[in-house]
């Protein structure tokens, strides 16, 4: 399939989705983080989205890849996309305020559009682009407030670790172009992914965490873990392959601009909370953003403004 530059209203229904899926991960993230360490965590998440990914395909007739060059992919995608960065953003989440590591997250396309541009031959970074990728994380610290960098580089290495899941982040997308041309379906490699994130994932789980030793969650930090586990992990990486063989990978990266903006509204619909004047100016910014780096606009002010010759 090949790699549409400029995406169409079906894809930005997509990534609006995913980013509701994502957004609701910071709460789901904040709920069972306090009861559970991140290897563990993580290992429930990728396990029991696995078990939900492996119960669909069934149902709907569909086998997993058998070719080892696909569990070669499915395995570091598996590392680089889930257990690396989802055990660092857990970790950081726990020393880095939730607003300045939305901030930090929100540079995971400027990585993958860089990573892609050197990577890839059909996904090249432009002046464009790069602008409406600085405009949407202006928008993402503008949305968050000013206060977000007040304590900027006091908790270094939980920031460190923030930034180093958004560089995995950009290989995973490199990495993940693979799959569409080695004719894996969005569904079948969003499972094969799960499994290998959790073949590495429970190991670590045993050997640091000592699961065994903790005491019992209580319901509500299961229930988080089940809505990590089907809407954030399932249904959200089932959306997130389909974007990227549509879209490519820089493309698909723009759902962490999104993301900050979903969290917000959610917070708004389900929790009551007031939209202040910041919230309006940085959704504004993020959109603007968005459509310059989508291009039409550009190409629209091009035309218009064009002189026909003499």
């Amino acid at each position: 399939m090949a790699i549409r530059q400029t995406m169409t209203r079906g894809d930005w229904a997509l990534l609006a989705t995913l980013s509701a899926l994502w957004g609701g991960s910071f709460f789901f993230n904040s709920v069972a983080g306090r009861a559970l360490p991140p290897f563990t965590l993580v290992s429930l998440r990728v396990g029991l989205g696995a078990l939900i990914l492996v119960s669909l395909l069934r149902l709907t007739k569909q086998a997993l890849p058998g070719h080892w060059r696909v569990w070669r992919v499915l395995f570091g995608m598996g590392l680089i996309n889930n257990v690396i960065p989802f055990s660092l953003i857990v970790w950081g989440q726990q020393q880095v305020p939730s607003g300045l590591a939305a901030v930090l997250n929100a540079t995971t396309p400027f990585w993958t559009a860089l990573l892609v541009h050197f990577l890839t031959r059909d996904e090249k970074l432009t002046a464009t682009k790069l602008a409406g990728i600085a405009i949407g994380v202006l928008g993402v610290a503008v949305l968050i407030g000013p206060s977000v960098f007040q304590n900027l580089g006091s908790h270094g290495l939980g920031e460190f670790a923030i930034l180093l899941a958004t560089l995995s982040y950009g290989f995973s997308g490199a990495l993940g172009r693979h799959l569409p041309r080695l004719g894996v379906a969005p569904m079948t490699a969003a499972t094969g992914q799960m499994i290998a994130a959790t073949t590495m994932m429970v190991p670590l789980a045993l050997v640091f965490d000592r699961p065994w030793n903790l005491p019992m969650p209580g319901w509500p930090v299961w229930g988080a873990i089940l809505g990590l586990a089907a809407l954030s992990t399932a249904l959200g990486y089932w959306i997130f392959f389909r974007l990227l063989a549509r879209a490519g990978a820089t493309n698909t990266s723009l759902v962490t601009l999104l993301v900050p903006v979903s969290a917000i509204l959610l917070g708004t619909l389900v929790l009551g909370e007031t939209l202040a004047p910041k919230h309006f100016a940085g959704m504004a910014l993020i959109g603007g953003g968005l459509l310059a780096f989508d291009g039409r606009v550009w190409r629209w002010v091009k035309a218009r403004t064009a002189v026909e010759p003499a």
